[in-house]
């Protein structure tokens, strides 16, 4: 081959090259510019939500909001007795459905990596975490209040549970998965307890991740609507009796948001504004515990 030829062959290559260098960019180009519109499309329905909830939910938060119960149409009063009402119900769901949510995640990291009962186990809590809420209500609703024919406060405890256990045990086994094993074979050398091991290094090593799974699921049910409707239903009176109807900031919203009393309607606003301020500090804290962690 001619040094003509190489350099006309060497020209042809350049000009391939080039030509598919200028394609990329512009399929980059428009693939960046869709993403903008994308993420430009979804701050501005959020800036506007975050921008009603602050406008019209600071406008009904006042300090009877936070000590008064719900009051009957076109009468003052708050919803102390619904956020007291979320209050146990999140903390009994999350006190009852975090120990066998990092239990499970163990079991599923540690002990059982590929058997058949954790890929059953797997199977059954990724029906969970994708299975609507309003599924799980009626679950409990012909389980527990059907069979004991009250609605009651233990009863939305226990929905919520079962939403707080699947996301627990996801993010357990996650974090868990991600401990270096060079850790444990350094523990069992020194002969270590495999139970002491988990204690001691794995999950010291991952709270800070299943910590926050938990928060993100407290999060969550913190504005479930649909398992309390079927399950704790609600009351306009102050009650701390988890075995009677209770109420719920969700359900208050839901209630107060459809009616037609003006009142109603600010002691909503003012109730999504502290769900939406509530959730915001646990993902806020969630962040703080992760950085420079994982």
């Amino acid at each position: 081959m001619t040094t003509a030829e190489q350099l006309l062959n060497a020209k042809a290559l350049d000009e391939t090259r080039a030509s598919k260098f200028a394609s990329r960019k512009r399929v980059n180009i428009i693939a960046l510019t869709l993403s903008m519109a994308a993420m430009a499309f979804g701050v501005f329905w959020l800036i506007w939500i975050l921008w009603e909830t602050l406008r019209l939910g600071i406008g009904g938060l006042t300090f009877a909001t936070l000590t008064e119960m719900t009051p009957p149409p076109n009468e003052a009063g708050g919803i102390a007795n619904a956020i007291f009402g979320s209050l146990a119900m999140v903390l009994l769901a999350t006190f009852v459905g975090t120990p066998i949510g990092i239990m499970a995640g163990i079991y599923l990291a540690e002990y059982n990596v590929k058997g058949w009962l954790s890929n059953i186990v797997r199977f059954v809590n990724d029906i969970l975490l994708s299975a609507p809420s309003i599924v799980i209500g009626l679950f409990v609703y012909a389980v527990v209040v059907a069979y004991f024919r009250s609605f009651s406060g233990l009863a939305g405890a226990m929905a919520l549970a079962l939403i707080v256990i699947p996301v627990v045990i996801r993010t357990t086994e996650n974090m868990l998965q991600l401990i270096p094993a060079g850790l444990r074979e350094a523990a069992y050398a020194l002969g270590t307890p495999k139970w002491k091991v988990i204690l001691s290094i794995t999950l010291r090593a991952a709270r800070a991740g299943v910590v926050t799974g938990v928060l993100l699921a407290v999060a969550r049910i913190a504005g479930e609507t649909a398992p309390l409707l079927f399950t704790a239903l609600s009351n306009q009176f102050w009650t701390s009796d988890m075995s009677q109807p209770m109420a719920s900031l969700p359900v208050t919203i839901f209630k107060f948001a459809m009616s037609p009393y003006e009142n109603w309607q600010q002691l909503a606003w003012a109730g999504v504004f502290l769900i939406t301020v509530a959730v915001l500090a646990l993902n806020i804290l969630a962040r703080v515990l992760t950085r420079n962690k994982l």
